[in-house]
């Protein structure tokens, strides 16, 4: 039985296989970007075109599509937050991150999915970049030529700053 490359712990044939062939439609903006990654993975590229919101298809290039989908190495998703999204809500976000590895390159594909229902089905709208998040030092920098913290009586370069 054939794990879902979507990370779910769930077959293929009962996670998003059925939404890629459309016998069930995604019930959750999560749901579908988990299902749109699998589409990646399994370069079904008619379903990723179709579950693109119609304001923004004419911005899908299915051929670049399909040929980034059989270039890449498709590694993993994982899920980072989903708000909104449910089957009550209109709108909905998931933040993820899809790796896979491009010409020997691993990359961490870090997105903030933007998902819209439309007629009682989720459409992908729009994704960005995640907000990135500034490192506050807690206590007081150590400088190079400090002693060390560890006692030894040495400069912190030349011991565990070395």
């Amino acid at each position: 039985m054939e794990s879902c490359p979507c990370g779910s712990g769930q077959p293929y044939s009962d996670c998003c296989q059925p939404l890629i062939q459309g016998t069930r439609p995604a019930l959750t903006a999560e749901a579908l970007m988990r299902s749109r990654y699998s589409a990646h993975v399994k370069s079904e590229v008619d379903y990723i075109y179709e579950t693109t919101h119609i304001s923004q298809r004419r911005q899908v290039n299915k051929e670049s599509v399909a040929a980034w989908c059989k270039n890449a190495e498709w590694l993993g998703f994982e899920l980072v937050e989903a708000q909104d999204g449910g089957p009550d809500d209109e709108t909905g976000t998931v933040q993820f991150v899809a790796r896979y590895r491009e010409n020997g390159k691993a990359v961490d594909h870090c997105e903030v999915a933007e998902f819209k229902r439309s007629e009682g089905r989720w459409y992908f709208l729009d994704g960005k970049a995640p907000k990135t998040v500034q490192f506050v030092r807690q206590g007081p920098k150590v400088g190079r030529n400090d002693p060390c913290s560890c006692g030894s009586g040495k400069k912190y370069k030349k011991c565990c700053g070395a």
